[in-house]
């Protein structure tokens, strides 16, 4: 239960060996590759020695960054298993079974090379096989737009590409659709009496006419055409009737929608692939992770340089890995100028651990810090127990975490999320024992409707609506006491650190003043309040300089008396929460015995115990973690923590079972 003792790791080794090895710490999954840093980048202070600077400038010349080719090959290699397995999920998904942990493989078969060549022809395949849908489709919306452009012309026998002579204009063109034709017959006749104007069809967009006439009326005839919205049509590209180039796009629409078919049904019968694709994924996703670790590190034309973090506890591990190379490696302990640079990973047992999705969202303690998990565990579980309080809920979330961690068998957050949930579910089922509460006033009122007992309920020691003042009372006491742990935690810091004066007039004060104010109003005695006085006031007089000492005392009066008061106050959301959570779910009980029927009762008091259960598992979680991260944390947490990413086999698909 604290920050795990991390150490730098440099290695140099032979380029030959540099993939192996690679592999080897990422079967490990101990190591985060940092950038390993040029000569020419590190500071220098001083000057350097003639010879130094020659061997510097030398080495720097030799010194070189990986290529990336391999890398952009493994991200197209996981874009194309990705995409391959998107095509299956629309054209032949499968069930997926929530509750099913991932399957588990071996390292041996994530890597077999045959069976990722095939996956991968296998991939080509689908993927192309959906270009050629997406192709087809594109190719479907063109012939069908071409088809609606033709099909105004269909009985018309001319054909489409008919050209005019020297003696007869012949042109196709439309007319508004509310355009009068006969008046634009009539007009085309008065500008040329050699014209004839035939309407081949009309919908409501148009109106589709043929105009015939002599060469030398033309212009006037098409010059009255205008005046009532005459417009050519462009149907150069066409040769033969319209009726013929409508039988020839049919035809092509079938064969298009035949060769469609035949390829979704090839599509959806390719689910059997998905396994193999899946794995291809996990494995390039591996090589992802490998390359880009691989473009952190130095080379030159025989070796390579590698910086990185290992855990103290692992250092066998790797030695045991690296043994049958040839390499020059060291392990250093970070010095606190490094501390901001150093990776973090927190070491909990089953009841912290799940703390960590609480710290990861907040932040990461930082390196040298404390671990705040032990140390909020036991507050963040009471306090949301008392929030929820109530059985029925707890049992609800007691068994949702038991059937998700059995059978699903998450990791990292999702596992963090319902280990905490199975914890809170126990503190919250326990202060439901307390309170009474199952599903709030459920199963008096039940046993009201059924005739079974009018005055039924369960035991409880105090009730939200009858005992809201002591539940108050104990919120703030419950506060008080983890306000003063923080207190006691950052005490000891400082001492550790040596900073026992900081450690005396911040935290012993107060605690004097804590103890002189319970001593007075129980009548002891005056005294020990006095002190503490005396104490708030010697504090600024003894550290600060000057005009200092009068605002110091002022300062910190009101920072520290407005704080605390606000701090301890901000702790009656505890029975604000817990007040209102059995309120709505007795209204939603009451609301649901009215009509009498013990069946529509059920229906609605579960219906509106569902929605007050949402509300309050969000709700209390939020609150909760509001009373850690502000009144608590800000007494001695160090945050600004980076977190230890190693080099590892993190596979979306599957669990590798490592050799």
């Amino acid at each position: 239960m604290a920050i795990v003792k991390m150490d730098h790791v440099r290695l140099i080794a032979m380029t030959e060996d540099r993939e192996e090895i690679l592999r080897r710490l990422q079967r490990l999954g101990c190591v985060e590759i940092d950038q390993a840093v040029l000569p020419a980048d590190q500071p220098q202070s001083g000057q350097a020695p003639p010879e130094e600077t020659d061997s510097l400038s030398l080495l720097r010349e030799q010194l070189s960054r990986p290529d990336t080719q391999r890398l952009g090959a493994a991200r197209e290699e996981q874009n194309q298993a990705d995409h391959a397995l998107s095509v299956l999920k629309k054209y032949a998904p499968a069930k997926e079974k929530f509750l099913v942990p991932k399957p588990s493989l071996d390292e041996t078969d994530l890597f077999d090379q045959a069976a990722a060549d095939r996956a991968r022809q296998s991939a080509q395949e689908i993927n192309g096989a959906f270009r050629r849908v997406n192709t087809i489709h594109a190719e479907q919306t063109k012939l069908a737009a071409q088809k609606a452009q033709l099909e105004p012309w269909r009985t018309m026998d001319l054909p489409l590409d008919t050209q005019s002579t020297a003696q007869v204009t012949v042109q196709m063109g439309t007319l508004p659709p509310e355009a009068d034709f006969d008046a634009a017959q009539g007009a085309a006749l008065a500008a040329g009496e050699l014209s004839e104007l035939t309407r081949i069809s009309a919908d409501r967009n148009a109106q589709y006419c043929l105009l015939v006439c002599h060469a030398s009326q033309s212009e006037a005839v098409l010059a009255a055409l205008k005046d009532v919205g005459w417009s050519r049509a462009s149907l150069k590209e066409w040769s033969g009737t319209a009726a013929e180039n409508l039988q020839r796009l049919d035809e092509e629409l079938a064969a298009l929608d035949r060769e469609l078919a035949e390829t979704e049904k090839k599509l959806s019968g390719m689910g059997e692939l998905r396994p193999a694709l899946r794995r291809l994924y996990d494995r390039a996703e591996a090589d992802v992770r490998r390359e880009e670790s691989r473009q952190r590190l130095l080379d030159t034309s025989q070796t390579f340089y590698l910086e990185g973090w290992l855990p103290a506890e692992r250092r066998e591990a790797v030695q045991e890995a690296l043994a049958p190379f040839p390499t020059a490696w060291e392990l250093t302990e970070p010095s606190p100028e490094e501390y901001p640079a150093v990776p973090v990973k927190l070491k909990n047992n089953w009841l912290t651990r799940p703390l960590n999705m609480v710290t990861e969202m907040y932040s990461l303690p930082a390196y040298g810090s404390l671990d705040p998990n032990p140390l909020m565990a036991p507050f963040f579980i009471l306090f949301y127990g008392m929030m929820m309080a109530d059985m029925g809920y707890g049992l609800v979330m007691m068994l949702a975490s038991l059937i998700v961690l059995k059978k699903k068998k998450p990791g990292g957050t999702m596992g963090h999320l319902f280990g905490l949930l199975g914890l809170c579910g126990v503190s919250t089922f326990l202060f439901g024992a307390l309170t009474g509460g199952f599903f709030g006033d459920f199963l008096t009122q039940l046993f009201a409707l059924t005739g079974i007992k009018t005055n039924f309920a369960l035991p409880a020691l105090f009730t939200p609506l009858n005992d809201t003042m002591m539940i108050l009372v104990g919120a703030m006491c419950l506060g008080f006491v983890q306000i003063i742990t923080g207190m006691a935690i950052s005490f000891v810091k400082k001492l550790k650190h040596g900073q026992i004066m900081d450690a005396v007039w911040e935290e012993v004060t107060w605690w004097v003043v804590f103890a002189g104010l319970a001593l007075a109003i129980l009548k002891v005695t005056n005294l020990v309040i006095i002190l503490g006085g005396v104490m708030v006031v010697a504090g600024p007089v003894l550290t600060e300089k000057g005009f200092g000492k009068v605002t110091g005392i002022f300062g910190s009066l009101y920072n520290h008396v407005t704080g605390y008061f606000g701090d301890i106050l901000s702790y009656s959301r505890l029975m604000a929460l817990m007040l209102a959570g059995s309120v709505i779910a007795q209204v939603f009980n009451t609301l649901g015995a009215i009509p009498g029927n013990v069946f529509i009762f059920i229906i609605i008091s579960m219906a509106g115990n569902t929605l007050n259960f949402a509300l309050n598992l969000l709700g209390c979680y939020v609150h909760d973690l509001r009373l850690q991260c502000l009144e608590y944390f800000n007494k001695f947490y160090e945050d600004g923590g980076k977190p230890f990413r190693p080099l590892d086999l993190n596979t979306k698909y599957y669990n590798v079972v490592k050799d």
